[in-house]
């Protein structure tokens, strides 16, 4: 199954937009590293209805009047980055969490380093914050 996406300009440069026909799947960087968020085979299409609702609250929050996101994600990983993603979406806007912190929330703290991996492969990593 083929993947949709679009190509937007933002404030932090070029950013591409992947989903599938039920959600957004990732935002990525321009030169994001190809094998940091696994996707298969992709194909533009501008006037996709979930990458048009991304395109129009990502512009929306770098005006300053969005402060969360209401779009559908489909975030493919592992249970354990799954629930770091989780973890990471319910941050209010304006707070950060640190590594630790995460850790902490999900019950084992010794998984600062594990928290973090998973941090970087966040496929919408520009809908949270947290500072190592």
């Amino acid at each position: 199954m083929s993947l949709a996406y679009k190509m937007i300009d933002s404030p932090v440069g070029k950013l591409k937009l992947v989903a599938n026909n039920k959600a957004l799947v990732a935002v990525l960087w321009k030169n994001d590293n190809p094998t940091r968020v696994r996707l298969s085979e992709l194909v533009e299409k501008h006037a996709h209805p979930i990458l048009m609702k991304a395109e129009q609250q990502l512009n929306e929050y770098f005006a300053g009047m969005r402060e969360d996101f209401s779009i559908a994600l489909d975030m493919a990983g592992t249970p354990f980055q799954r629930s770091v993603w989780e973890v990471l979406l319910g941050i209010p806007f304006g707070q950060t969490k640190t590594y630790l912190d995460v850790a902490r929330h999900l019950g084992n703290p010794q998984a600062t380093r594990a928290v973090g991996a998973a941090t970087g492969r966040n496929p919408v990593s520009i809908m949270c914050l947290v500072i190592g």
